[in-house]
């Protein structure tokens, strides 16, 4: 099989395209299958939306995409509640919120025809509305309204929205890398983050699960950044001692030329509905030294013994399958929104540690600016190897992608999965994720 069409597509069993240590090139290159994935994974798991941060006010709202094309808005009511609605108009099906981000004073007006709409999303007032008397139009029916998607949550202030009524609460959805969250908004004296600073917005030309793929794959850093790395270890070996500020930056490049040895040692685990992480014991950032105005303020809220153990667990990059990526060491999410087959965005959003010295937001941003930056050190890097494999997919020769690696050897867990750092547990635990929502399977144990 070389090329898959809508014909092809086999509408519950996808074992022709995906197997427990390969999968087809066609998921990279298919646009077929990229519809379907947007209807059966984009439309059926829990995506992210936002922050509450973003939203502190009555009436201030953060409109995205849920997936390539369905936009839609948070936005914050009188009583304090978020909501995540539909951004069209039940009248004509304008896009009522045209700007990224603000405030709307009282209630949202569709610049079509005036319809108005409530923060709730419910329908306030038409023009005219005389003209609409013994129609039968019922100004209370909820298909006039901005209208609520099937299910909104927040955890610790992240907001996820779903277009499923099937799908399990968030909770359930999250599992055992809920831990992550929690450790995160922990790492805060004050256990709560807000978003802070500005976004890093980064388009690539190749399909959206190359990213997801990369975050805990360890067999490339040390041959994609090889380049960057020595160019840092040759920086600083020309510091004088006293350079301290210029050492730190050099050194966050570092650890991305660890040995394969480091990287095995931290491991991966990975949860239903294809989550998973890497480190957890120990993780590229582990060795980050700790600011003495940070660890005091720790200790004043959390005591000596939760200090540590929240300091103890160290990941690198954390995936919510399919649209979120977290870094609780370093306090920054990357958020995946794709647009086409060959082509999504990644945005990079940064946060501040409640209560922490300001100085723990600048290492955030910093590391943000170096690794995550379009014209950073590291990201460009993986966005050249996503080009050449996005371009090579195309060919022919081979019509499989495969993940062996340590295939066998993972530690089966009620509720996870546990590999060594180097094994390709990350694209088993995706693929599986992936194939149980495109049969249909995902929410009956497919993807346990």
């Amino acid at each position: 099989m070389t090329r898959v069409t809508q014909a092809t597509i086999p509408d519950r069993n996808f074992d022709d395209l995906v197997t427990p240590t390969r999968i087809h090139r066609s998921l990279y290159t298919s646009p077929e299958l990229f519809n379907l994935e947007m209807e059966r994974i984009w439309g059926q798991a829990w995506i992210f939306i936002g922050h509450t941060s973003q939203i502190p006010n009555t009436g201030d709202f953060f409109t995205t995409n849920i997936n390539h094309n369905i936009p839609v808005v948070m936005v914050r009511d009188k009583t304090g509640e978020v909501h995540v609605l539909h951004n069209r108009c039940g009248h004509k099906g304008a896009k009522v919120v045209e700007t990224r981000t603000g405030n709307v004073r009282g209630a949202f007006n569709c610049a079509y025809h005036g319809w108005r709409y409530r923060l709730d999303g419910s329908l306030l007032a038409i023009p005219n509305e005389a003209g609409y008397e013994d129609t039968g139009f019922d100004i209370d029916d909820r298909c006039n309204s901005m209208q609520r998607l099937a299910q909104v949550a927040c955890y610790r202030g992240f907001v996820f929205a779903t277009l499923s009524n099937k799908a399990p609460d968030l909770l359930t959805w999250m599992g055992g890398a809920k831990d992550c969250f929690d450790n995160l908004c922990d790492r805060s004296p004050e256990g709560e983050v807000e978003v802070a600073g500005g976004v890093l917005r980064y388009e690539h030309e190749c399909n959206w699960k190359f990213i997801l793929e990369n975050l805990n794959d360890t067999m490339h850093p040390m041959v994609v950044h090889q380049s960057v790395v020595q160019a840092a270890k040759s920086y600083i070996a020309t510091l004088p001692d006293d350079a301290a500020k210029q050492r730190s930056e050099a050194e966050i490049i570092l650890p991305f030329g660890s040995s394969y040895t480091a990287f095995e040692n931290s491991g991966i685990t990975g949860f239903p509905y294809g989550h998973h992480y890497d480190g957890g014991k120990t993780s590229i950032h582990a060795n980050y030294s700790v600011m003495p105005e940070y660890h005091a303020a720790m200790l004043a809220a959390y005591g000596e013994e939760r200090t540590h153990d929240i300091y103890s667990f160290n990941t690198h990059n954390v995936l919510f399958y399919p649209s979120l990526t977290i870094k609780c060491a370093v306090q920054n999410i990357r958020v995946i929104r794709p647009i086409s087959v060959d082509r999504f965005v990644v945005e990079t959003w940064s946060f501040r540690l409640k209560g922490a010295p300001d100085e723990m937001l600048q290492r955030t941003l910093l590391y943000s600016r170096l690794i995550n930056s379009s014209m950073g050190m590291v990201g460009p890097d993986d966005l050249e190897v996503y080009r050449r494999t996005q371009e090579g997919l195309a060919s022919p020769s081979n019509d499989w992608v495969e993940f062996h690696r340590q295939y066998g050897k993972d530690q089966v867990f009620p509720d996870r999965v546990v590999g060594g750092g180097t094994s390709d547990l990350d694209m088993r635990t995706q693929y599986k994720a992936w194939k149980a929502y495109m049969e249909g399977s995902i929410f009956n144990g497919g993807a346990q």
